[in-house]
């Protein structure tokens, strides 16, 4: 059963959720519900299909040869999926970081995070300075940037770059941003700016994260589900989940006897 407080907002609903490549089904009938400003972590070993379902939630899932999607995933009061949509709309909505920082290589730091903005048809110089600053400043990346916003964003450190994309993310404004393994390709100080940034966040901005790192997933989110063989095997709040799983595959898994 999902637990999910009823006088809880819902701003994302995952009903019967399958997804795969070819014949080979990765995602299988997975259903969530996602709180307004929580974060959610999604844990599970690896290949355990958690990095296809949340690609799944903004469309990046079916830009891959032979990908499929069957089910729902209700974003306002609407299936992405249905006939019609615009996944480019719904991805403006729906931000997404990687697990590799990734700035534009031929931008500055200003054009990097403006791009979303300007893709929008954003021209006018005021509102993307303050959408610039406003976006690094959440990223808490604006003291250590702001002298320098002309220069690549590829001249940053991986964990400034790291949190550059995340401001790119935020600058559109995204209700919701996804976050696949944002901190495994950095040190243990850059891992622990992206907590503190990530803990900050939520106050204006859901958060889907999938994380190889249990005590990443114990210390800032609020839901964890644990993922196996791509079913969704346990969804509850993270202290329950890691004090008192009701699965005894989810028990095992977080002890350490598999994964």
């Amino acid at each position: 059963m999902i637990a999910v407080s009823t006088d809880k907002k819902l701003v994302l609903e995952v009903k019967r959720l399958h997804a795969g490549f070819g014949i080979l089904e990765v995602v299988r009938d997975v259903s969530i519900n996602v709180e307004e400003k929580k974060v959610v972590a999604l844990i599970g070993p690896s290949g355990c299909g958690k990095s296809t379902f949340i690609r799944c939630l903004n469309r990046l899932h079916e830009e891959v040869p032979t990908a499929f999607v069957r089910g729902e995933v209700i974003l306002e009061s609407e299936n992405i999926y249905e006939r019609g949509v615009d996944a480019v709309l719904v991805r403006r909505k729906i931000g997404m970081v990687f697990q590799k920082p990734n700035p534009f290589p031929a931008m500055s730091i200003y054009d990097n995070v403006a791009s979303g903005l300007r893709l929008g048809g954003v021209r006018k110089r005021q509102v993307l300075d303050e959408a610039v600053e406003r976006s690094l400043k959440h990223a808490f990346l604006w003291d250590e940037v702001k002298d320098k916003l002309k220069e690549p964003g590829t001249s940053l450190s991986g964990g400034q770059q790291q949190r550059l994309c995340i401001a790119r993310a935020l600058a559109v404004n995204p209700p919701i941003l996804l976050m696949d393994e944002p901190t495994s390709a950095l040190d243990p100080i850059s891992t622990a700016k992206i907590e503190e940034l990530m803990v900050e966040l939520k106050k204006e901005v859901t958060i889907v994260i999938v994380t190889h790192n249990m005590q990443q997933a114990a210390r800032i989110s609020d839901y964890t589900a644990f993922f196996l063989l791509g079913e969704r095997v346990e969804f509850d709040h993270t202290k329950v989940l890691f004090t008192n799983p009701k699965d005894k595959r989810t028990e095992q898994y977080i002890t350490g006897r598999f994964g």
